[in-house]
């Protein structure tokens, strides 16, 4: 086993229409004001940016991301990743009802050296601080997406 290989699944239902969905997801710049984790987005040209991370624990990552697939018809975005992280990132967006059913995947293998070091005994912290991570994505996205919503009414 590679303890530097981690491959996440997330499910997200969210109360906006795909399209919504899509639309703020595809605006990586806008990520950091409702993912609190996401400290930080820079685009470098339409398809390419740097993010900087910062969870629970006492490091920041830093990753380029460029855009593997950008698909809004077939609920698909994708960005390959490079940097202190190197893999990919999936968003399938499914209509569930009213809604969207978000599936968000991704594929990574850890290039920052702390972690590297901390690789065995750190693993089911960094799994954990990953999903705490992703869970305020989650709640930060129906947040938007909702004053978005309640604006256009």
């Amino acid at each position: 086993m590679d303890w530097c290989r981690y491959r996440f699944r997330s499910v997200w239902r969210l109360a906006a229409p795909p399209e919504a969905v899509c639309a703020v997801l595809e605006r990586g710049e806008d990520h950091p004001s409702w993912w609190p984790k996401v400290r930080e987005v820079v685009l470098v040209e339409d398809t390419t940016g740097t993010a900087r991370f910062r969870s629970l624990l006492p490091y920041h990552l830093f990753v380029t991301a460029g855009v593997l697939r950008r698909d809004p018809e077939a609920g698909v975005l994708e960005v390959g990743l490079g940097g202190d992280l190197v893999g990919w990132a999936r968003w399938t967006l499914l209509p569930e009802g009213a809604g969207t059913r978000a599936v968000y995947e991704k594929e990574v293998e850890v290039r920052a050296r702390l972690p590297r070091a901390l690789a065995v005994p750190g693993r089911p912290v960094f799994r954990a601080n990953h999903a705490w991570m992703t869970r305020g994505g989650r709640r930060g996205l129906a947040a938007s997406l909702k004053g978005s919503l309640e604006e256009r009414r």
